[in-house]
């Protein structure tokens, strides 16, 4: 199939942002250019284990948006093609560091913070306080009332796993994650479901992005989000070429078409509020800001690297995952 797309010039690409981003950004794209794009949308966890299991056969010539610690790590492996794109000075700093700290290999494709989204009505209805800080979590009145997902699959979970780490200490995060396992009612496969999950009621809080809750709330849901009293992590999501990608130039084009104002301010029109790394236009307005958020020093270099992933999620699971609920 990736064969006959390459023959065809359209593009491979993997999407791991919100599947609404991902399908309205092809779509405008092949509009734009003509360029057809055969488009998968996957887990951040799940992208990597495809790119690392394609490494010698590679059929998918893009990778774009998702959390970027996997990122990093497929650079660190080897799996990304280095690209230094000549419109650097049109994004935000902390979009250029990504690539100064990977040799061009990933740039940043957009920014936002771990926090909590809750559904208002159902927390009225069982008498349960708005959670503002990651100490409520674990308090036993929301025991079975939290959702977030699985670090293994998730690089949002990664995100939270490793924020914590450096908010606490090590040792410390993991007791605090025993706590809070007891009060999870569900790990799912991916980030992106646990705003959907809060704005219709079938949980009451969820760990997540902020930025995701919000596009629900505009939408007139019953949603709220804090972001933690202690301090919090971030992404920088990612966006890639694939080393040994089949339509290096068709990838290219697509990557540009991407970083640009074009592509950027598909976010917003897909409701998918993350904070864009192209300055040079005029961004969604609902998009929250992070002036007001605490945000951790978070060690992208450190936390990025595969063996240190590879570690704190084997002692995730034998340490949390494998706890009763």
């Amino acid at each position: 199939m990736a064969g006959s797309a390459a023959a065809q010039g359209a593009v491979s690409a993997i999407c791991s942002t919100d599947q609404a981003w991902c399908e309205m950004a092809a779509t405008e794209f092949s509009k734009a250019t003509g360029l057809r794009v055969q488009q998968t949308h996957k887990a951040t966890g799940e992208a990597l284990a495809q790119l690392r299991a394609e490494a010698a056969n590679p059929k998918t010539d893009l990778w774009w948006g998702g959390t970027g610690d996997p990122f990093l790590q497929a650079a660190e492996i080897g799996l990304l093609e280095p690209y230094r794109p000549d419109y650097l000075d049109q994004l935000h700093g902390w979009s250029v560091r990504q690539y100064a700290m990977t040799q061009n290999r990933v740039g940043g494709f957009y920014t936002s913070a771990i926090g909590f989204g809750f559904n208002t009505e159902l927390l009225r209805k069982k008498k349960l306080p708005e959670p503002h800080c990651w100490a409520d979590l674990v308090k036993p009145g929301y025991k079975g009332e939290i959702e977030i997902s699985h670090p293994v699959s998730s690089g949002t979970a990664y995100t939270i796993l490793a924020g914590l780490v450096q908010l606490l200490g090590e040792d410390a995060a993991f007791d605090y994650m025993k706590q809070l396992h007891r009060n999870v009612t569900t790990y799912t496969r991916s980030g992106q479901a646990q705003a959907p999950n809060v704005a219709k009621g079938e949980v009451a809080v969820g760990v997540s992005f902020i930025f995701g809750f919000e596009g629900w709330r505009y939408n007139k849901y019953p949603v709220k989000t804090a972001a933690p009293c202690e301090g919090t992590s971030y992404e920088i999501g990612g966006i890639a070429l694939v080393k040994g990608g089949r339509n290096p130039a068709g990838a290219r084009r697509y990557y540009d078409w991407l970083m640009s104002p074009a592509g950027q301010s598909i976010g917003g029109k897909a409701n998918s509020l993350q904070v864009p790394a192209n300055k040079t236009f005029k961004t969604d307005p609902r998009i929250p800001s992070l002036d007001d958020v605490k945000l951790i020093k978070y060690d992208f270099e450190k936390y990025g690297r595969a063996a240190e992933r590879r570690r704190l999620l084997e002692r995730w699971t034998r340490e949390v995952e494998s706890l009763p609920r």
